[in-house]
């Protein structure tokens, strides 16, 4: 038995014993085969975030001011005024009044 030949030329065998270069091996087309790509937009998904986080992000926070500026300004408003009014019951001029100290 000998041991095959080395190829020392720059193109592929030929012949019976070559099957075809990467994908072209001479068998039957395919069918059903979906190539995908990527679209610009996926390769650089940051591209102008900084931008449309500045301009959109303002538009947005504006429309949706209404639904948590008001409960704030409403639970700030009503804690406010339970310290005021919790520090006047507990002065003496608060015990005087509701009668919550006999002297």
């Amino acid at each position: 038995m000998h041991p095959t030949t080395v190829a020392r030329s720059a193109h592929m065998p030929t012949g019976n014993k070559w099957l075809g270069w990467w994908g072209d091996f001479g068998g039957p087309k395919q069918r059903g085969v979906t190539q995908y790509s990527l679209s610009p937009v996926h390769t650089s998904p940051t591209r102008g975030a900084l931008k449309d986080a500045i301009f959109f992000g303002y538009r947005r926070v504006l429309v949706q001011a209404p639904y948590f500026l008001i409960p704030f300004a409403a639970g700030y408003g009503l804690i406010a005024w339970a310290k005021e009014k919790n520090t006047w019951y507990n002065s003496k001029e608060g015990h005087l009044a509701t009668g919550g100290h006999e002297e």
